[in-house]
C-alpha cells in the first residue's frame, strides 16, 4: 500500500462554481516534492490540510474533519473504464492517490500512518456536489457517482507530518464497529435505514455526518412511540 501521488490544487476562476470567490480548488495536479501535512482548524476557517493546497469553499470544504481527501488508482481506473477517457491521477480532486489500500472498504476511524511521521483517521466520504461535476462534464455525474458508492475518504490529521509520492501506507489501527467509507456514504445517500447503525462509530465520524445520524433515530424513535407519526421521520 502507498501513496502513487500527493495532488495540490491552484485557486482558478471558472464560471460553474458557487463558491462566493468564483474560484475553485479541484484540479488537483501532482507535487513535484515533499508536502507538509497539518491540521488546518475548524470548518468554515480551515482550508486544506495540505500546505499549498486550495480550498476555495470552505463553507462546504476543508477544516479539520475533511483535511485530506483520499481515493484509489483502482477505482480512478474503474472510472476511466466505464467513461473512456483518460484519468490523471487527481482528477476527482483527491490529495492522495493511492495503490493496494482499500479506501472505500476503510473503517471510520481507521489510522494510517504514511511516511515517517504523518497519521490519518478516517471520518467519511465525499459526498459530490456541483463543482465536482461540473469539473468533469460528465451528465448525470452525481447520480452515476452515487450509485458506485465508492466515494473515497475524507481524513483528519491526527499527527502532522511531511509526506512524498512513493510513501508507504500502514493501516495503524482499525476500530471494532463495521462502519465502513462505503456503509456511511450510502447512510447519507440512498441508504438512510443504515444511519442507526453508523452511529456505533461514534466521535470518529465527520461531526455533521454524526450529528444527521442522532437526528434520524431521535425522529425514527419519536415516529414509533404511541402517538408518534409514523413516517414523519422521512420527511
Amino acid at each position: 500500500m502507498k501513496l502513487l501521488t500527493v495532488n495540490l490544487g491552484r485557486a482558478e476562476a471558472v464560471g460553474w462554481t458557487d463558491a462566493p470567490s468564483g474560484t475553485t480548488g479541484i484540479h488537483k495536479r501532482p507535487a513535484d516534492g515533499p508536502v507538509r501535512v497539518v491540521a488546518p482548524g475548524p470548518k468554515g476557517v480551515g482550508a486544506s490540510g495540505l500546505v499549498g493546497d486550495a480550498v476555495c469553499d470552505t463553507r462546504h470544504h476543508g477544516g479539520d474533519d475533511q483535511a485530506v481527501y483520499a481515493f484509489a488508482r483502482e477505482d480512478l481506473d474503474g472510472w476511466e473504464r466505464e467513461l473512456g477517457r483518460t484519468l490523471a491521477n487527481g482528477a476527482f480532486g483527491e490529495n492522495l492517490t493511492t495503490l493496494g489500500l482499500d479506501v472505500n472498504g476503510a473503517l471510520i476511524g481507521e489510522r494510517w500512518r504514511i511516511g515517517a511521521d504523518l497519521v490519518l483517521e478516517v471520518t467519511c466520504g465525499r459526498i459530490p456536489c456541483r463543482t465536482f461535476a461540473d469539473s468533469l462534464g460528465e451528465k448525470g455525474w452525481v447520480r452515476r457517482f452515487t450509485r458506485r458508492a465508492a466515494p473515497g475518504a475524507y481524513l483528519r490529521v491526527i499527527e502532522p507530518g511531511e509526506i512524498r509520492a512513493g510513501d508507504a501506507v500502514e493501516i495503524v489501527h482499525r476500530p471494532s464497529h463495521d462502519v465502513t467509507v462505503n456503509v456511511q456514504f450510502r447512510s447519507e445517500t440512498t441508504e438512510r435505514e443504515l444511519l442507526p447503525r453508523v452511529l456505533t462509530a461514534g466521535d470518529a465520524l465527520h461531526p455533521e455526518a454524526l450529528a444527521a445520524a442522532r437526528k434520524y433515530v431521535t425522529r425514527q424513535s419519536s415516529a414509533a412511540k404511541p402517538g408518534g407519526r409514523p413516517g414523519s421521520a422521512g420527511h
